[in-house]
């Protein structure tokens, strides 16, 4: 099956590394124009875009606070022109450890929520919004085998953050269907990545490859295919449906 997306723009947030580099990688091989978010990280986002062939563009925001996040969408449509899908992949993962003060535990939470729920919140509703004129549109949120399975105590707010992602996607499906906007979820389990890469270093390898069913850590490669399926068109029939690509580790 040869998927092409020529003729679509796409943002994917957390561009830069990781899960979303991946992605937009693969967005763009398979011929989409790719608007690549970015926050602090601009040299990893600059290497990406001198990779791509398509057509990319670079946007910063800090969806950590919501004042940058409420109109980036809307600025991005007047900037660029119409946008056909969002991938919202960034996402940040803060050990607080229940042994933490409560404020400094608070303070972990809150800025958890306002990246991984709040600004995507926002995003998706002003996505919504331009969609609906277009009568078409599609979201893909990466959230988590956490939103399902559960996390350690030290990452309560990661899985509560990306637990309300499964919330905001199935709702969004069954309510916006009607007017051509459709909503998946993706659930990646222990991915290689530099955000992992620091979990790793605290609980050591193993325990990641003792969790899996497979040989190896899942790569963010492996991911970008199924974002690219989905934002084609060809499984919009699925609208509303949780994905797990999490090698087994959990399964439904």
């Amino acid at each position: 099956m040869n998927i092409s997306l020529k003729n679509q723009r796409i943002l994917v947030t957390g561009a830069s590394r990781g899960i979303g580099r991946a992605i937009a990688r693969q967005l763009s091989e398979s011929g989409a124009e790719v608007i690549l978010h970015f926050n602090s990280n601009k040299t990893e986002a600059e290497s990406l875009l001198s990779q791509l062939k398509n057509p990319a563009y670079l946007e910063p925001c800090d969806l950590s606070k919501s004042s940058e996040v409420v109109g980036y969408i809307p600025r991005l449509i007047e900037k660029y022109g119409p946008i056909t899908a969002l991938v919202n992949n960034a996402g940040i993962s803060v050990s607080a450890p229940d042994s933490l003060p409560t404020s400094e535990w608070l303070e972990i939470w809150q800025k958890t929520m306002a990246v991984n729920a709040t600004a995507v919140g926002i995003l998706c509703k002003e996505f919504v919004d331009h969609a609906k004129t277009q009568q078409n549109g599609r979201i893909v949120m990466i959230s988590s085998r956490a939103a399902f399975r559960g996390d350690t105590p030290d990452y309560l707010a990661y899985a509560a953050s990306k637990g309300a992602l499964v919330s905001l996607t199935r709702s969004m499906a069954r309510h916006y269907g009607k007017v051509g906007i459709k909503a998946f979820l993706i659930a990646p389990g222990f991915t290689r990545t530099d955000m992992a890469n620091e979990i790793l270093s605290e609980y050591g390898e193993d325990f990641a490859l003792n969790d899996i069913a497979l040989k190896d850590l899942t790569l963010p490669e492996d991911i970008a295919p199924m974002v690219t399926l989905l934002c084609s068109g060809l499984a919009d029939h699925a609208t509303g449906t949780s994905i797990d690509i999490n090698a087994g580790s959990y399964v439904r």
